[in-house]
């Protein structure tokens, strides 16, 4: 019997080339660094995230639209006025408008010379680019929109399409 046997049946070893290592310092010497490195910690951010801020409001105000704004949320109890759209009239929208005392989570909050009014996140797309103004004639006072999105109105200006 052999001795090379029982090696013949071994898996193969594979032995590092000295001239290639770069850890070893002469053809017969072990190296000095183990093998295995701990995995290094995974990388940090260092710059903060940027903010997305609009460039321009959602909706702009006349300032006949601010004075009235400023005397109807100064009060006693002072409040937040949300605009938002409804499906109603004949057109299919209307305008609606309402006290709130804290804006909701999605609300969009628009401030212009002090005043401060919450867009409704629902209908945000349907009053972008809007101009809201205060009207009065001598059989009615109301907030009058001017909505460059609108593409139908009904007679009485009451309801719109988007």
């Amino acid at each position: 019997m052999t001795r090379d046997v029982p090696l013949a049946h071994s898996p193969p070893v594979v032995i590092p080339d000295a001239s290639r290592s770069s850890l070893s310092s002469g053809p017969s010497s072990t190296p000095d660094i183990p093998l295995s490195h701990p995995k290094p910690a995974p990388p940090q951010a260092t710059r903060q995230r940027p903010r997305l801020r609009a460039s321009k409001a959602a909706i702009t105000l006349t300032p006949s639209a601010v004075s009235r704004l400023r005397a109807l949320i100064t009060g006693p109890s002072p409040h937040l006025i949300r605009i938002g759209v409804r499906n109603k009239g004949c057109a299919g929208m209307s305008y609606h408008l309402e006290y709130v005392e804290v804006p909701a989570k999605f609300d969009e909050i628009i401030e212009q010379d002090g005043v401060k009014v919450l867009i409704d996140s629902k209908a945000l797309f349907s009053i972008i680019g809007s101009e809201m103004d205060w009207q009065e004639d001598t059989l009615s006072s109301k907030f009058a929109f001017r909505n460059p999105n609108v593409k139908d109105a009904c007679g009485c200006g009451e309801s719109f399409t988007v």
